[in-house]
């Protein structure tokens, strides 16, 4: 049974992209391709068509990540019956996406980020766009202990079908 991990930012140009290369990574590496998928999208049109910044896309290579996708709005249509986890970067974009649940189907499957965090304590993602070099590290760096949070939940979901 595969499982579909969707991220979601605003923009869809720097966290959830980074979020989604990095969890590619973590699949890959724990050789779990066949059983997870993984994609992100943004809840603003505004960036539809481009890369990831620039900027990110650089900090993200440093540290091995490669950042390929192209950005997306979040499209409730599909997305919400297509994904297993849809898991948004920050408070705003949750509750952007649970608005656009106007019946409340689909809450099981909306998550915050920073939920699954181990070695942080912060309440989101924060948005490196207007904070330099420091800003997209400390992303990197919050993503990286979340995505494995993540993947744990997500096996033990396996492991348990019922849920």
């Amino acid at each position: 049974m595969s499982k579909k991990v969707l991220f979601v930012c605003m923009g869809n140009i720097c966290r959830s992209p980074s979020a989604e290369a990095i969890m590619k990574k973590l699949v890959v590496e724990k050789k779990l391709s066949d059983v997870i998928e993984v994609d992100s999208a943004g809840t603003i049109d505004y960036h539809e068509g481009e890369s990831a910044d620039k900027r990110m896309m650089r900090h993200a290579a440093e540290r091995g990540y490669h950042l390929d996708s192209v950005a997306r709005q979040f499209n409730p249509k599909n997305d919400f019956t297509n994904f297993d986890y849809i898991v948004t970067l920050d408070d705003d974009n949750f509750r952007d996406i649970q608005d656009l649940d106007y019946t409340n189907q689909f809450k099981h499957k909306l998550f915050k980020m920073n939920q699954f965090c181990k070695k942080y304590r912060i309440d989101a993602i924060p948005d490196p766009y207007y904070k330099g070099a420091e800003g997209f590290e400390e992303v990197l760096d919050l993503l990286e202990d979340s995505t494995n949070g993540l993947l744990k939940k997500i096996l033990s979901d396996i492991e348990r079908p019922d849920i």
